[in-house]
């Protein structure tokens, strides 16, 4: 009996059970909609800014070394979620005098690590290396076979192409991590780490690292890690203040229409009240009738807020957007609980029903 009057207060007053409805799958639309595009740019955000190179550094304290296992412990401190590159580095002199900074480093990790980078040809043979744009004036002007001392030691090297980013790699000489080793007997003492994840979990990564690395200094490369937070940040306060917009817009369209759903059925409350029925049976039939809205505006709007992800996805980004079944609960929830806060007023103008005077038509 319950059901087949909750149903039937519906099925009479469509044109209020309508516009709330209307106001909770719009609600549920817009929201969703957001929480979707959210979800998608953060992921896809994660991922661009991962391709921006590495966002942890790990560095050789003074008077240490990095051991020959260093890269093993930190993949298996990662466990597959990072990308860890070596480098190490030398002053050398060219045959001018003058001097130059020298990398040694794994190429292959390197463009993996570094896609930003903007590299005319890589090496691929031994003694070959990678050209900063101004290292390249210095050195191999014509580009031409050049040497370089470091120790006593002198290296023939050829130029593979150059390389070019606007920053300290423009100075710099780039040389495989064998040649390097070979020709100045100097180790790792830098590795350059792209931790995939969100920022809690590469800080989350940072201390495990600390923990296995206690030999060197483990440090965020603050301009990737701040510009994350920023632009993530700022997006996720956007959506919170829509979406609180959206709620309170929502509350008070069904506040309203179940204020005055209440106020034409005075009568039929009143003769509940009269055959028997409690002040709770009755706030639980409102109460009812609110979550019902909002449980039925959350299925409807969830369905048109993906399609509408996947519209704007397309329109303005021209990228698809993947549905993210996960933010149904909480839009599930969310809109049942607004239905539920609308139908705190509604409810409690119900406990000064008096059944003799309305019956009486007072």
């Amino acid at each position: 009996m319950f059901w087949r009057m909750l149903f039937r207060a519906a099925i009479l007053r469509r044109g209020r059970a309508a516009s709330a409805l209307l106001a909770m799958v719009v609600a549920a639309a817009v929201v969703t909609t957001m929480l979707n595009l959210f979800v998608d740019v953060q992921a896809k955000l994660h991922k661009e800014f991962r391709s921006y190179g590495a966002n942890v550094v790990v560095v050789v304290r003074d008077g240490q070394k990095l051991s020959s296992d260093t890269l093993q412990r930190i993949s298996s401190t990662l466990g597959g979620g990072g990308l860890a590159v070596p480098f190490a580095y030398a002053v050398a002199r060219s045959s001018d005098g003058r001097s130059v900074v020298v990398a040694g480093t794994d190429f292959a990790q390197v463009r993996k690590l570094n896609r930003w980078w903007s590299v005319t040809a890589w090496p691929s043979a031994s003694r070959q290396a990678l050209l900063g744009l101004r290292a390249a004036s210095l050195v191999s002007p014509q580009g031409k076979p050049f040497d370089l001392s470091f120790g006593g030691r002198v290296i023939h090297l050829s130029p593979a192409g150059t390389l070019q980013t606007g920053a300290a790699e423009d100075s710099r000489i780039y040389l495989s991590l064998s040649d390097f080793e070979t020709w100045t007997q100097t180790q790792t003492s830098t590795i350059e780490i792209a931790v995939s994840g969100t920022l809690e979990e590469v800080r989350n990564a940072m201390q495990r690292l600390s923990q296995a690395l206690p030999e060197a200094e483990v440090r965020p490369v603050r301009q990737i890690m701040e510009g994350e937070a920023r632009v993530l940040g700022k997006t996720r306060a956007t959506l919170l203040a829509t979406a609180i917009l959206i709620s309170l817009t929502a509350t008070l369209c069904v506040l309203a229409t179940l204020t005055g759903w209440v106020y034409d059925r005075r009568r039929d409350f009143a003769i509940m009240k009269a055959l028997g029925a409690s002040q709770r049976l009755i706030s639980g039939f409102v109460a009812a009738e609110a979550a019902l809205l909002g449980a039925l505006g959350a299925v409807i709007g969830f369905a048109l807020g993906i399609g509408g992800a996947a519209w704007i996805g397309r329109v303005n980004f021209h990228a698809p957007v993947a549905p993210r079944f996960t933010v149904f609960p909480a839009i599930f929830v969310g809109s049942v609980a607004v239905a539920l806060i609308a139908a705190i007023l509604p409810i409690s103008l119900l406990r000064r029903v008096q059944p003799a005077m309305i019956l009486r038509g007072e």
